[in-house]
């Protein structure tokens, strides 16, 4: 059993207080339509408000089947680079306002413009659904940005992001680089992280078996790589990439995983395990100085990345 007092610090632990008044641990128990509202009353409550400087646009994007919403952050005329978000929440919770403030942010410290991706949700929509929404908007900014994209997403967000570099890694537009923040990449469950935190403050094993459930509506789904990338079987011409986890998660060993495999095949990937911290810290990036510190790591990896370094 693992000892988090001895791992998690008196910041980290207000932070879990704080999530778990407004998120119980037992919230995957209520119904979707309960979770959501709980969900976004909770990301209403840790809205840290929009940098100076920032101009925010929602629009969508046209498919051939449906619309998705998109919002457009810039903080500079002429940006150097695209940043595709794409956010967390399970595949089930989510979307334009749960991580708002977070996208603002990243604009503005990076100066590249954020385009943030409202893709559909289980148990609504089921895999490949939000797939091929984030497939979507990735073609949709290669096509109206003349300039470089960059992939970046939280939790279920990170898994996308890195599907959709897997799957575009042969076209002429292309991802120039990839910021995944604590990941599900469908790691081996059996080992790793998977055993010494499945009972981690803010994610468990038993909320990552429902996730993938609900995402999926209980089919068998092994080996498909737009479900988990790690089930691909080439790590070859990724675009570079930044993992970045946190200790106190489930999801962190999928990072190192991913990390080894790209390296293996030859490509950049480099891979961050933040001390003490715990899955959905990025909410926690204005009160927990470790939170505060890994923030300031992805901004700086989405800069450089951005760049061109």
């Amino acid at each position: 059993m693992t000892d988090y007092t001895k791992l998690i610090d008196a910041e980290t632990s207000a932070f879990i207080e704080r999530t778990n008044s407004y998120y119980p641990p037992d919230t995957i128990d209520y119904t979707i339509a309960q979770q959501r509202e709980i969900y976004d009353r909770m990301c209403r409550e840790f809205f840290a408000g929009y940098p100076e400087g920032v101009a925010v646009e929602t629009s969508t994007i046209a498919t051939t089947t449906h619309e998705i919403r998109i919002r457009i952050y810039r903080s500079a005329p002429q940006p150097t680079a695209t940043v595709l978000y794409i956010h967390g929440g399970g595949f089930i919770l989510g979307g334009l306002d749960s991580h708002d403030d977070v996208c603002a942010e990243l604009c503005a410290r990076t100066g590249h413009e954020v385009v943030s991706v409202d893709y559909r949700l289980a148990p609504e929509h089921l895999h490949p659904a939000a797939f091929d929404d984030a497939m979507s908007a990735f073609a949709w900014v290669a096509s109206t940005r003349d300039r470089p994209i960059l992939l970046c997403g939280d939790s279920a967000g990170g898994n996308l992001c890195a599907a959709v570099a897997h799957a575009t890694r042969g076209r002429a537009k292309r991802p120039v680089g990839q910021v995944l923040i604590y990941p599900g990449l469908g790691g081996d469950r059996s080992k790793g992280s998977y055993v010494t935190h499945a009972e981690a403050p803010m994610l468990t094993m038993r909320d990552l078996e429902f996730y993938k459930h609900i995402r999926t509506g209980g089919a068998d789904l092994a080996g498909d790589v737009t479900l988990s990338p790690l089930a691909d079987t080439d790590f070859a011409n990724l675009p570079p990439t930044v993992l970045i986890t946190a200790e106190c998660d489930p999801l962190s060993s999928d990072g190192e995983t991913y990390r080894d495999r790209i390296i293996a095949a030859g490509g950049r990937a480099t891979w961050f395990e933040e001390p003490g911290l715990v899955h959905g810290y990025l909410r926690a990036r204005h009160t927990v100085g470790r939170a505060r510190e890994s923030f300031t790591r992805i901004v700086d990896a989405i800069a450089a990345l951005g760049r061109g370094a």
